[in-house]
Order: structure tokens, then C-alpha cells, then sequence
């Protein structure tokens, strides 16, 4: 999976409005999405844009010019789409968020943000339209996030079943083809797509094309300038319409086409590993604590001042040589600590907030803590142990529990942008004059 910081470089290097050159006095509209626009400049810019990153490819093939023009121009109108849709839930990105992200892909580039500012200087390329592009970024993928946790939840079972079967599976390089079909298309609409798709399919199987050549020049998918690639993916990854199957396929294969919630597609295996040989990670051991600690809350009953000179005497009481597991027995207002005196267990530094993991581990075993706050209330903290082990299991369980929540977004999200985009108003502007022909409503 991309980080936040690699999305957000792959898509200011694709995004239309990244990269200003000579501002036209005339700048016509190619599209009207909803109340916004997309203006001949930007899409001119996205189109050079991705011709320069294909130059540096001497084998990738972009589809024809007109192609390319559409593929592009319905990349910009769905960030419209998605940046508008962010806005509407109240998302915003403030200018420290967008500093943070430019320092992070400076850093990416081993460059300093003033270095990368003079790079963009030097191709040509604007600055303050660049911090648009990231702004843009960083609200949709909020966007992304949000949508995540309310519509999507895997429970322990579906991480126990494929924990179980992932040790021996195999993992499957793979590109996609998509020909998309609208929300509740109608029988035209379907005996098309289906006749485009095998037409497609027939120019692969016959050698004419190869995959990542059609799904540049065919698909409808967002990353069909990418050849349609999906990269590696285990079992628990991959959509439940296509897994069996993948699993039965040579490499060079391809599959379909097969009707989707989002239209005909096309899969190929690009190539198959046991995930005994894929990349293996070294032993992730972490720091863990054993404690106790007492809590006086603050409420409507118990002011800030009076809970600090609570836990002031309390911690008074402890110095002079009282047990501390008696007085968080007597004293804590922790209900679920209290009756064994405190005890924690034991637990990762962050496991209650960084303010308490930062109070625990800068004691000595033995040593009590100063009174401290959190949202919680009041608290003094004993270390009584630390301890450093092997956190492997448990971050595999996360990245699996992770892997089969994103092969659920994939598949919700794209019917989640299936519909916005059948929802909104965009009216595209043809190639050869500035008239306008309606394509959406």
C-alpha cells in the first residue's frame, strides 16, 4: 500500500492544476462540474505532464491523442468531484498540513523544500499551484479516510481465516482492464460495454495488443495510464469475484471479461511468489511497560484545582513511605484499575496517549512520577518493570487486518465515486470548438 506521502507525489505529478507554465489570456472551459470548472490550461498541463513521465519510459505507450484527452479530463473532473465532496463534510486542509506534506515529499527527494521550490523554478513549474495540487491531495484522501471508517470493518474472524491460510498461499502480481458501466445502466448501455470489453479482449488474445498497452488506451479504471497495474497481492486482497480464479491462472494470463459492481473487467496475472519469497521484514520488537497508577478525575463535581491538590497529597502520602497499590485501592477514581491497585499490566508506551507512555518511560523500575495531567484527569504513575519483545505476530495481525480492509474500500470506494459521479452535473466541452455537450446529470 502507498503511503500518504507517495500518493500524494503520484498524484501532484498527474494532477492538471500542479503544474502552471504561461498563464493564456484566453483560457477556455472544458468542463463544467457542478459550480466549478476545469479550464483548457489545466488539462493542457496534465496532458504534457504525463507525456514528459512516459517519455522517461521508452517501452510505455500512451493511448492516442483524443484518448488521452478524455482519459485526463475525467481524472480532473473526478478531483473536483472528491475535493467538493470533502468540502461538503467539512474537511479542511489548513496551510501547516500543506507545509508538512511539501516538506514530506521534499524529503522523499532528499531536498530541502527551498531546493524543491527551485527545481519546480526550473522546469517551468508554479509553486503556488503545486501547494493547490497538495491541498487538493490531502482533502481527498481525508476524504478516503473517513469513508473508510464509517462503511468498512473487518472482524477477528476474517483476520483468523486469512492469517490461517496465508502462511502457504501464494501472492499475485496484477493488472486490470475495466470498461465502466453506470449506476443502474440500461440494456443499451450493458450490450455496449460488454462488446467493447471483448473486442478489447479479442486484440490481446490475438497478440495485437499487449495488457498494459489496452488498458492505457481502453480502460476506465483510474489507473489506466499506469497499464492498469495493481501490484502484488495476497488472497485476502484481492476481490472475491476474481480470487478463485487467479488462483488456477498461469502467468501472461488473462481473465474475463467478468461483470463487476463497477462494469466489465479484465484481469491479468503479470506473475506469481509463494509468500515465503516475498520480502521479509526483520523482527519488530518494541518496548513494553508494567505499571500502576492513580487517576482523580476532573468533572463537574471536581475542579482542575481541587484534582491537582488531591493527587498532590496522594503523592505526598507515597513519598513518605505509603504503598502505593493500597492508596490507588483507597484513592483512584480508575474503577477498572482500582480494585488491583492500579496495575496495568503490561502495555506499549502509546497504549494510553503519548503523554502517559512519555511519563512512564522516563522512570527508572521502582520510581513514581511527578503528578501529571492527561484528558483523563490527574495521575501518578509507578513503573515497576520494562520488558522488550518481539511485536512481529501482532503487527502482521494489523497489516492483515489492514490488507482485507483495503480490498474492501476498493471495491466500496469505487462504487462510493461510481455514484458521485452519476450524481453530479459535469458537462464536458468537446475537442474542436468551445460548444457544449452534456455528460452527466
Amino acid at each position: 500500500m502507498k503511503t500518504l506521502l507517495a500518493s500524494l507525489l503520484a498524484a501532484c505529478l498527474l494532477a492538471g492544476n500542479a503544474f502552471a507554465q504561461t498563464v493564456q489570456p484566453i483560457d477556455r472551459i472544458v468542463a463544467v462540474v457542478n459550480d466549478d470548472v476545469v479550464l483548457q490550461s489545466e488539462l493542457d498541463r496534465a496532458i504534457q505532464n504525463i507525456q514528459n513521465q512516459y517519455a522517461k519510459q521508452p517501452n510505455a505507450q500512451l493511448p492516442p491523442a483524443d484518448v488521452l484527452r478524455k482519459q485526463v479530463l475525467e481524472r480532473l473532473v473526478m478531483v473536483r468531484l472528491q475535493v467538493m465532496q470533502a468540502s461538503q463534510q467539512g474537511i479542511r486542509v489548513s496551510d501547516q498540513d500543506v507545509d508538512a506534506a511539501i516538506a514530506g515529499v521534499a524529503n522523499q527527494n532528499h531536498l530541502s523544500v527551498d531546493q524543491l521550490r527551485a527545481n519546480l523554478g526550473t522546469e517551468g513549474l508554479d509553486y503556488a499551484s503545486f501547494r493547490d495540487s497538495i491541498r487538493d491531495e490531502i482533502a481527498i484522501q481525508r476524504l478516503r479516510q473517513r469513508y473508510a471508517q464509517t462503511s468498512i470493518s473487518v472482524s477477528d474472524a476474517e483476520v483468523d481465516a486469512a492469517m490461517a491460510t496465508q502462511a502457504n498461499s501464494a501472492q499475485y502480481h496484477l493488472a486490470h482492464l475495466l470498461v465502466a458501466l453506470p449506476e443502474n445502466p440500461t440494456p443499451e448501455q450493458i450490450d455496449v460495454a460488454q462488446k467493447k470489453i471483448e473486442g478489447v479482449k479479442g486484440l490481446i488474445d490475438r497478440g495485437e495488443m499487449d495488457f498494459a498497452t489496452a488498458a492505457a488506451r481502453y480502460s476506465d479504471s483510474q489507473n489506466a495510464l499506469e497499464g492498469g497495474d495493481l501490484g502484488w497481492r495476497s488472497a485476502d486482497e484481492i476481490p472475491t469475484a476474481f480470487a478463485n480464479m487467479i488462483s488456477g491462472m498461469k502467468a501472461g494470463q488473462v481473465i474475463g471479461p467478468i461483470r463487476g459492481a463497477s462494469g466489465f473487467q479484465l484481469v491479468q496475472l503479470v506473475e506469481t511468489r509463494s509468500a515465503a519469497d516475498a520480502p521479509a521484514g526483520a523482527a519488530q520488537m518494541v518496548t513494553q511497560y508494567q505499571a500502576r497508577h492513580i487517576l482523580v478525575r476532573v468533572d463537574d463535581k471536581t475542579s482542575d484545582a481541587d484534582a491537582k491538590a488531591r493527587i498532590d497529597t496522594l503523592r505526598a502520602r507515597i513519598a513518605g513511605g505509603a504503598d502505593f497499590a493500597t492508596v490507588a485501592r483507597e484513592n483512584s477514581d480508575d474503577l477498572s484499575t482500582k480494585p488491583n491497585g492500579g496495575d496495568l499490566g503490561w502495555f506499549n508506551a502509546d497504549a494510553f496517549g503519548p503523554d502517559f507512555g512519555a511519563q512512564v518511560s522516563g522512570l527508572q523500575d521502582g520510581q513514581v512520577s511527578q503528578p501529571f495531567k492527561t484528558q483523563a484527569g490527574w495521575h501518578i504513575v509507578q513503573r515497576e518493570g520494562s520488558r522488550q519483545v518481539d511485536a512481529t505476530d501482532e503487527n502482521r495481525r494489523a497489516q492483515v487486518r489492514e490488507s482485507i480492509g483495503q480490498r474492501k474500500l476498493e471495491e466500496s470506494w469505487s462504487r462510493y465515486l461510481q455514484q458521485l459521479r452519476g450524481e453530479a452535473y459535469v458537462d464536458i466541452h468537446p475537442a474542436d470548438d468551445g460548444a457544449a455537450s452534456p455528460n452527466g446529470g
